[in-house]
């Protein structure tokens, strides 16, 4: 059986257009293949118990081990730290109490939350054993120890309000977390405006003697990422959150296993973890049913204290800082 030529150039050309096809669908298929960055950097932090976790089980290293994407882990010493180093790209994914997060969003930083890693009730203002302080207005004239940028710095300001002061009305002594405990105990300071574990710690260890909590001025704690991050790498941001999913069932199952690898992890004791751990809510992950928006009571706080800017909408701020499309099932 003879084929004539004609016939047989459409076939070779009908094989070459499938051929290219196929081939146009395989690079394709390549090119939108998810970007990843050269590493991964997030945080960890003695305020974030999840954090603690996920590096000892190194389950983020296990997520992406497939892909080589190298985990590097950066210590955040408080939200103002976490901040300043997303803010530097020394981070991709910053541990930040909702109170630090909503100032820095509403001050130009291009930050979303996509995950509350606890809800707790961890701030307080506290004196030495034998101080003769016994109430917020007692604080007037005093030294005043706290991290500037932090939600105790905040809680103290709208605790100074609430009782007719000012920031300018005390002394305020700015030490991280640690020393301001430390000069606290050492009656370095007349009090001291802190959050677990380091307030904690120094009421079970040293006796400190708490003289204001209010549940309503906590905040929560945020995972934050930038925005240029986000828009670049949504399956990792997605693929990371997923991870702390996972771990927070996980604390959820095991309370006492948590406890000592919180304890094991900050270098504090178990007692001192199991306190901290009872002031926590870990049954909240969505940042959209967080109590975020509750912060715009305190913006008359935050603008007299010259943190934000006259007329500056806070909700609106909160609505553009919160981010749940990462969040597993959305």
């Amino acid at each position: 059986m003879h084929t004539r030529p004609g016939i047989l150039c459409r076939d070779m050309v009908r094989i070459a257009c499938c051929v290219s096809a196929l081939m146009l669908l395989f690079v394709k298929g390549d090119l939108g293949a998810a970007e990843l960055p050269r590493e991964l950097r997030i945080d960890y932090s003695d305020y974030n118990q999840l954090s603690l976790v996920l590096k000892k089980f190194g389950w983020l290293e296990k997520e992406f081990e497939a892909e080589k994407l190298p985990v590097r882990w950066v210590y955040s010493g408080g939200s103002n730290l976490a901040l300043r180093n997303l803010r530097n790209g020394v981070v991709d994914f910053a541990s930040a109490a909702g109170s630090a997060s909503v100032l820095s969003k509403a001050n130009g930083d291009p930050i979303k939350a996509v995950y509350v890693f606890s809800h707790a009730d961890a701030l307080s203002l506290l004196v030495p054993r034998d101080s003769q302080i016994n109430s917020v207005r007692d604080l007037k004239g005093k030294r005043v120890a706290a991290t500037p940028g932090t939600d105790p710095c905040f809680f103290l300001f709208r605790a100074l309000h609430e009782a007719g002061l000012r920031k300018s009305d005390v002394d305020l002594v700015p030490l991280q977390h640690a020393a301001g405990r430390v000069a606290l105990d050492r009656q370095k300071v007349d009090a001291w405006a802190g959050g677990d574990p380091y307030s904690a710690s120094s009421q079970l260890e040293s006796g400190s003697r708490m003289i204001y909590r209010n549940v309503a001025f906590n905040s929560c704690g945020l995972l934050n990422i930038t925005e240029p991050f986000a828009a670049r790498y949504p399956e990792v941001v997605s693929r990371v959150i997923r991870v702390y999913e996972k771990v927070r069932r996980w604390a959820i199952r095991h309370p006492d296993e948590l406890g000592m690898i919180y304890a094991d992890e900050s270098r504090i004791s178990f007692p001192v973890a199991q306190l901290v751990m009872s002031r926590v809510d870990l049954s909240r992950p969505d940042p959209r049913t967080s109590e975020l928006w509750r912060l715009s009571d305190a913006t008359p706080v935050f603008v007299d204290e010259h943190l934000l800017s006259n007329g500056t909408e806070l909700n609106k701020v909160i609505d553009e800082l919160v981010d749940a499309r990462y969040m597993p099932g959305k």
